[in-house]
């Protein structure tokens, strides 16, 4: 007879992929896992099948319960006018703030980039399909600002912003302000001066 498991998978890999946002792939060890997660080595292992299982567990958390959700109005039909505004000032809102896991750690994928773990072919796509993924939404939500804008005008646009959201999530852990002040600069130029 099987055994049943005594603890609730979801809160695990939170706990997991915070530990892993704030020390990154490499520096977070699997004591410190056990720690963090309250579960012994051996019911890690049976449960995600290594360090690196649960890390694609607190990846795919990390999509589904933060990058989505601040996504989705850029993403739903229709795309509001001001949803890319929202989104770039919601961002950076939570930076100048200083007390939220953004602020304090930038992005989880941002990181894991700079890091030995994004070697791996695995990782490396999804950092890539996460780039996509934001690029795709904030292109529609420059779309629906800018809707005189051409295909290559709201590419380019949305190439630009994409890359100040990416800079803004590296600059985050060490220049808060500066972070803030990106995404600033990405609402200029998409046209909002005074957000």
């Amino acid at each position: 007879m099987a055994r049943t498991q005594g603890f609730d998978r979801d809160t695990v890999v939170r706990a997991a992929r915070t530990l892993f946002w704030r020390q990154g792939y490499e520096d977070a060890s699997v004591p410190d896992l056990e720690r963090a997660t309250g579960l012994s080595r051996s019911s890690l292992y049976n449960t995600f099948g290594s360090k690196r299982g649960l890390f694609d567990a607190a990846v795919d958390s990390y999509l589904e319960e933060v990058v989505r959700p601040r996504l989705r109005p850029l993403t739903r039909e229709p795309v509001a006018a001001g949803a890319v505004v929202d989104y770039l000032a919601g961002l950076r809102g939570a930076l100048e703030r200083g007390d939220t896991m953004p602020a304090e750690n930038g992005c989880l994928l941002v990181n894991s980039a700079g890091a030995p773990i994004a070697r791996d072919a695995p990782v490396a796509r999804v950092i890539a399909d996460y780039r996509d993924e934001l690029h795709r939404a904030l292109s529609r939500g420059i779309s629906a600002l800018r809707p005189a804008l051409s295909p290559n005008e709201r590419d380019r646009l949305g190439d630009a912003v994409t890359g100040l959201v990416m800079a803004a999530f590296t600059l985050a852990r060490i220049d808060p302000a500066q972070a803030a002040g990106t995404l600033t600069a990405a609402l200029h130029l998409i046209g909002e001066p005074d957000s």
